[in-house]
């Protein structure tokens, strides 16, 4: 058994190396045709306009404009593997460096989201699918179907307009008080910033877990062991939670940890709604800007971390249930989360 686990994570290794190989010259040949010109963007029109054929040709060199698009990648690639992510363009320092700070704004936020979003639908779900039929259940399956097919970006300005605008209860942007340093803010000032963003986030992701979690509850309430619980005398929520919430469990853990590519996902259009200077903010930064190392590192991190959410699912998954550890044993393979997984 321990060496088919082994054999599992090597494979799942393996095709994460392959995934962000695929994803890296995608991204990349994909951002040398974009019509975006660096200098135009960053340094403007009429500065180029005023510049000596000598000072453009320096910026155009230092951008890598003319450098064919594969000699480019080539080159960041060696240095990858080097462990060498290069210089943001933009931000003037290495690219590593510059996620590590974009990440440590954006992390809390998703987690604050990812955790919110997954509590309050596996709750909505059970709520809906315990009810079915009832006003309980209509209200929660409207709500989640509105919600649903709701922008996250969309959500978020109503919040803005609605809790920061019309009534000034949070701040209207940015993950600090303006003017002030870093190490000055106190804990209540990050959190009073983040909780808008945080709350748009999570809600995006709440109808998916809840809608999930209402069929599986379905199912659990009409199965045979539930039918002989109720058959012993057992009734209303010590039913729910000393049976019904067993055959939930393992539905949810798949469902919370696959949702992780949603909420990133979610996060840059958020960000760029608050003007919260994420890892999400960063990526359109530098994807307008022209930024190729620093939208390659942030496509890379991003990769991996979506991976990494599905293959913890997996892992749970397969030390939640032992009948998915033979299937592993025996095949070699085991249970799919997502495609890019």
């Amino acid at each position: 058994m321990e060496g088919s686990m082994t054999g599992y994570i090597g494979k799942r290794f393996m095709r994460l190396l392959l995934f962000l190989a695929a994803v890296s010259a995608a991204s990349f040949f994909l951002l040398s045709l974009s019509p975006v010109d660096p200098l135009k963007s960053n340094v403007g029109q009429a500065a180029l306009g005023s510049m000596s054929q000598e000072q453009i040709k320096r910026l155009e060199a230092y951008w890598g404009v003319g450098v064919p698009a594969g000699r480019r990648f080539l080159f960041w690639l060696s240095g990858v593997l080097k462990g060498d992510f290069g210089m943001s363009l933009l931000y003037r320092r290495p690219v590593m460096e510059v996620i590590g700070e974009k990440t440590s704004n954006s992390l809390w936020l998703m987690a604050s989201a990812w955790l919110f979003s997954g509590g309050l639908g596996f709750l909505l779900g059970v709520i809906s699918g315990v009810k079915r039929g009832q006003w309980q259940d209509r209200l929660i399956t409207a709500w989640c179907m509105v919600t649903a097919g709701t922008p996250a970006f969309w959500l978020a300005m109503m919040l803005l307009m609605l809790l920061a605008v019309r009534f000034p209860v949070f701040p209207i942007g940015f993950s600090l008080p303006v003017g002030m340093a870093a190490q000055e803010a106190t804990l209540a000032d990050r959190l009073s910033h983040a909780f808008l963003p945080a709350l748009a986030l999570g809600l995006t992701g709440v109808s998916n877990i809840a809608m999930h979690t209402r069929s599986k509850m379905i199912e659990v309430m009409e199965s045979d062991y539930i039918c002989y619980a109720r058959a012993r005398g057992e009734r209303g929520w010590r039913l729910i939670r000393r049976h019904g919430l067993r055959g939930l469990m393992l539905p949810a853990i798949t469902l919370q940890f696959g949702s992780i590519s949603e909420i990133f996902g979610g996060s840059v259009l958020v960000e760029a709604v608050f003007s919260y200077p994420g890892l999400g903010q960063a990526a359109v930064t530098a994807g307008l800007g022209g930024d190729a190392p620093l939208l390659m590192g942030i496509t890379l991190i991003s990769a991996v971390l979506v991976f990494t959410g599905n293959f913890a699912a997996d892992l749970l998954y397969l030390a939640a249930d032992p009948r998915m550890r033979a299937g592993t044993g025996r095949k070699g393979g085991g249970r799919h989360v997502h495609g890019g997984s």
